[in-house]
């Protein structure tokens, strides 16, 4: 077990004794120190935010817990990496250099030397295993810190929570199928220790705001390279490794039509995995970084087929859902066939996957965006955009 030395690991004790405003930022180098990175929290009232890769690891049973931040998080998140006078990297490399805070001093401790310091300037670096690293650590941090600006966090995180879970539902009738709420009844009707595996791209959005763990349950993706449809090939791999276990694809249109052959792989080998499709029509990601760089979106549509039906069609259990009030029953019916089985749910295609701060600058490209769509006789797209995004524009607005 690779351990810093002392001089080192007082060093850091030293350094967040004397902060007023700790944040910690953990990754799946936690993956093994969930109760050391509860205590430390606690011991220095701070809040955690955890990166995508370690959120299988540290959300669950974690009262410090306030969310993500990135591209694919939220508010409480950002906002708790923002305000912090010391932030504790644990185990994580997160890429996005324009969210880290500008101000703060950072420590990072990580089993991978290279790591340190190579996404944002550090004060402090220490080579170690986290959890061994902790718990060497947490004798010398002092006690009795005020716990105003965990309070803070925690409150920002219930507010940030209750306005994704506010865009999860869907109206029967109205032929309108959120994908947060596909992914919120997912994860409510899936087995305690399922696996999940997201496409890159929105489904990546959905998974890591309305999947929940609770240190059973795994979530894998290409989370490192953002390669295109390595969710079923995943699902693959692992229900052939795991038989007994519950394995979930949430599989992007694009994502899945790139390797639709794999679909005759697991009706040939017999593999029960469980596709759910995000059947929006497009390559969603790719066309929001095209709104708010102003540009009318270009290239990324896609006509697809009925994907139920060509599940049918090869021997697997494909059901399609329309409407809102149709989600439960197929998820259920999906979850509870016994061989392979996928759900092709048609979900908006102008549903909007905001970051957690909005910068100036996409704000005016979206502008331009929509200005370019209404003079090139596109204007009803923008009016679509508006009705099916109309709670979180007013969250926003």
């Amino acid at each position: 077990m690779t351990i810093p030395a002392e001089a080192d690991i007082a060093e850091l004790a030293a350094l967040l004794n004397g902060a007023q405003k700790v944040t910690i930022l953990a990754g799946r180098g936690c993956r093994t120190a969930h109760a050391e990175l509860v205590t430390l929290a606690g011991v220095l009232q701070a809040p955690i935010v955890h990166a995508l890769g370690g959120k299988e690891f540290v959300e669950y049973d974690n009262p410090y817990d306030v969310g993500m931040t990135g591209l694919i998080g939220f508010a409480s998140g950002y906002d708790a990496m923002m305000a912090c006078d010391v932030l504790l990297m644990l185990g994580t490399d997160f890429p996005y250099r324009r969210f880290y805070p500008e101000k703060a001093k950072v420590a990072q401790i990580d089993l991978i030397p290279e790591n340190l310091g190579r996404r944002t300037a550090i004060d402090i670096g220490l080579v170690g295993d986290v959890g061994a690293t902790l718990a060497a650590l947490i004798p010398r941090v002092k006690t009795g810190r005020d716990g105003s600006f965990l309070k803070s966090a925690i409150e920002n995180y219930a507010e940030s929570r209750k306005g994704l879970d506010d865009l999860a539902g869907g109206t029967p009738g109205s032929g309108v199928i959120h994908p947060q709420h596909v992914a919120r009844v997912l994860s409510e009707q899936a087995a305690d220790d399922a696996v999940f595996a997201c496409d890159v791209g929105t489904p990546t959005v959905w998974a890591a705001r309305y999947l929940k763990m609770n240190g059973r349950r795994r979530l894998i993706g290409s989370f490192n390279h953002g390669s295109m449809a390595n969710a079923l090939p995943q699902a693959i791999g692992v229900q052939a490794a795991y038989p007994e276990r519950q394995v979930v694809t949430l599989s992007g249109d694009g994502g899945l039509a790139m390797l639709m052959g794999e679909l005759l792989t697991v009706r040939q080998l017999g593999l029960p995995v469980k596709i759910i499709v995000f059947n929006n029509g497009t390559l969603g990601f790719v066309e929001m970084e095209m709104k708010a760089a102003g540009l009318v979106e270009t290239g990324v549509a896609l006509d697809n087929p009925d994907f139920a039906a060509m599940a049918r069609a090869i021997g697997i259990h494909g059901v399609r859902v329309t409407d809102p009030g149709d989600v439960e029953a197929g998820i259920r019916d999906v979850l509870a066939h016994p061989g392979p089985a996928l759900l092709d749910a048609v979900t908006a295609r102008t549903e909007l996957s905001m970051p957690p701060k909005i910068t100036l600058e996409q704000m005016k490209g979206f502008t331009l965006y929509m200005a370019k769509a209404i003079i090139s006789g596109r204007g009803d797209e923008v009016v679509e955009l508006g009705k099916t995004n109309v709670g979180l524009l007013k969250r926003l607005f």
